[in-house]
């Protein structure tokens, strides 16, 4: 154990890894706070906990796992010219999921096809377990991709082990913040719900074997998410300007 915390080769993997799996851990964390956001904020919050803490058991499980897990990539159907492993299917049958949970939501948030009528009795229980066993769904597809990710790149479990819970501790600290941001402002839900369908072909291609450079498709999620920053600052001024009264804005 000593020659391992004092082997520099170890801590460039750690870092590496960790840096890594907080990276992929951000499509986990937006579907999470997109999924949340028509929760009331007390039951949002735990839907969130409850979601991160799944994705957690469900890495560390799958680490524990590794024979089996490396068995996923072997080909078990091969049809037109593709493929597929167990793996391939899990992430298609992913970004399927994500495409079609994305399109859904745009539509409801483009058409307001949902009004807020009273519930029924039990009705808000029902979303509330709908709304775990869709995350339970995810969090399954982003752990096995995370993952296989990290038995690429580090070769020991404690490695691994400590780069996920590095990466499921930032996002503990992110989820409720980049949820409540989410829920407040809805051109950034919208934004969101964008990059869920970005996300979801990305694992569709990735399952068909045509991979997309992840660094393409965050580098165009933060470029978004920065000029929607901007936009949601811009906002926020001019309702300032408009509380101010007229002699103090010439005073401007």
């Amino acid at each position: 154990m000593i020659e391992l915390l004092t082997d520099p080769h170890t801590w460039a993997a750690f870092l590496t890894l960790s840096i890594l799996e907080i990276v992929l851990g951000i499509d986990n964390l937006v579907f999470i706070a997109v999924l949340t956001s028509r929760l009331p904020p007390a039951r949002a919050r735990q839907a969130r906990m409850i979601g991160l803490s799944l994705a957690f058991v469900f890495r560390v499980a799958l680490l524990l796992a590794l024979t089996w897990l490396m068995s996923l990539t072997a080909t078990v159907i091969s049809a037109f010219g593709f493929e597929l492993s167990w793996r391939d299917i899990i992430l298609i049958a992913g970004g399927l999921f994500l495409l079609a949970k994305g399109t859904h939501e745009i539509h409801n948030e483009v058409e307001a096809t949902e009004h807020e009528t009273p519930a029924a009795p039990g009705a808000a229980g029902a979303t509330f377990t709908l709304i775990l066993v869709q995350l339970v769904a995810i969090d399954l597809v982003f752990s096995l991709d995370s993952i296989i990710t990290a038995i690429g790149m580090a070769e020991r479990i404690e490695v691994m082990v400590a780069a996920v819970v590095v990466a499921m501790v930032v996002m503990f600290v992110a989820a409720n913040p980049v949820g409540d941001f989410i829920a407040r402002h809805p051109t950034t839900k919208m934004l969101a719900l964008s990059f869920l369908l970005l996300i979801g072909i990305a694992l569709v291609a990735d399952g068909l074997g045509f991979h997309i450079p992840r660094g393409y498709i965050y580098f165009a999620m933060a470029f978004a998410g920065g000029v929607e920053f901007v936009n949601v600052l811009a906002m926020r001024n001019r309702g300032k300007r408009r509380k101010l009264r007229p002699g103090q804005l010439r005073q401007h």
